[in-house]
C-alpha cells in the first residue's frame, strides 16, 4: 500500500478539484500522485416498455465529438443515488422512472480519479421532463435492445459506462 506524506490542493473547480499527493511507495521510494477528486454519479440504463433502450446524443469536449451514451450524472451534495437517478432521468431523457433497480457499481478511472458510479436501471418510464440549463443541447435516441451489442462492438457506443452499463444488463438482466 502507499502511504500519503502530504497532499496539496492545487485547482478546485465547478465540478472537480485537484491535487497533488506525496507518497512513499511500499518499497521505500517516494513519489507524487495527481489525483482528480471528482463527485460520485449515477449511469442509468433505461428500458422502455417496447425493449428500447434511451441513450442521449451530445458533445463532449475534451475528445471533441458526439457520443452516444447511457445517461447520467453527478450526485449533488447528501443525495441519494436513487434520486439522482430519477432527476438526471427526467433532466436528460424527459422521462421518469417508476421502477429504479441496482446494478452495480464501479469506479471510472481509479488510476486518478475518485469518481464511483452507482449504476441502475430504470424501467416503467412515464413522460416527466425537468428542464436542466445543461441539457439544452442532448438528443434522445431510441435504440432496439438487440442492436446494443453490435453499437458497442463497432465502436459507436464508446464511452466506457455505456459500454459497462449495457453489457452488464445484456449479460446479467436481459430476459430470454
Amino acid at each position: 500500500m502507499e502511504k500519503t506524506l502530504s497532499s496539496r490542493e492545487i485547482y478546485n473547480g465547478r465540478i472537480l478539484k485537484l491535487r497533488i499527493d506525496d507518497v512513499r511507495l511500499p518499497n521505500g521510494r517516494r513519489t507524487k500522485r495527481e489525483i482528480v477528486e471528482h463527485s460520485n454519479a449515477v449511469a442509468i440504463v433505461a428500458i422502455d416498455t417496447d425493449d428500447n433502450v434511451l441513450l442521449v446524443k451530445q458533445f463532449r469536449k475534451p475528445v471533441e465529438k458526439e457520443l452516444l451514451e447511457i445517461p447520467a450524472g453527478c450526485m449533488e451534495n447528501g443525495e441519494e443515488a436513487d434520486v439522482t437517478v430519477s432527476r438526471e432521468m427526467r433532466e436528460e431523457t424527459g422521462y421518469r422512472p417508476q421502477k429504479i433497480e441496482r446494478l452495480g457499481g464501479f469506479y471510472s478511472t481509479p488510476g486518478f480519479c475518485t469518481e464511483y458510479l452507482y449504476l441502475y436501471l430504470a424501467t416503467d418510464l412515464v413522460a416527466d421532463g425537468l428542464h436542466a440549463e445543461d441539457t439544452d443541447d442532448i438528443e434522445l435516441v431510441r435504440l432496439p435492445l438487440h442492436k446494443i451489442a453490435g453499437l458497442i462492438s463497432s465502436g459507436t457506443i464508446c464511452d466506457a459506462k455505456s459500454i459497462a452499463g449495457l453489457l452488464l444488463y445484456l449479460a446479467v438482466k436481459k430476459p430470454g
